[in-house]
């Protein structure tokens, strides 16, 4: 077992990285990870093999508003919200749950 020279904390042979403090045993600096959001995921379409787009966040609800009673209703809704993604060649449209919410 080493030690991290910058953290201390002890590295498990045959890791290059420090767990706690991201440090580079091999490149003897800090790598600093890209935070994983929605926009991030890298997806390919499952039908032409396409980088597919990120399109945002949508929110969806089950049940309709009736009438005078819409407000009142809206908290026995169900509501889901799901990050869209689009294929730019065949137009496939696919939903994920997502990352954080």
């Amino acid at each position: 077992m080493t030690h991290c020279p910058n953290c201390n904390e002890k590295i498990e042979e045959g890791f290059e990285v420090c767990w706690k403090c991201n440090y580079s045993l091999t490149e003897q600096k800090i790598i600093e990870f890209p935070d994983e959001d929605a926009s991030s995921r890298n997806l390919n379409c499952l039908r032409c093999c396409v980088s597919m787009l990120y399109s945002g966040k949508f929110k969806f609800h089950e049940g309709v508003n009736p009438g005078v009673f819409g407000n009142i209703f809206e908290i026995f809704l169900n509501r889901e919200s799901f990050d869209l993604y689009s294929c730019p060649k065949c137009g496939k449209i696919e939903f994920f749950r997502p990352l954080n919410k």
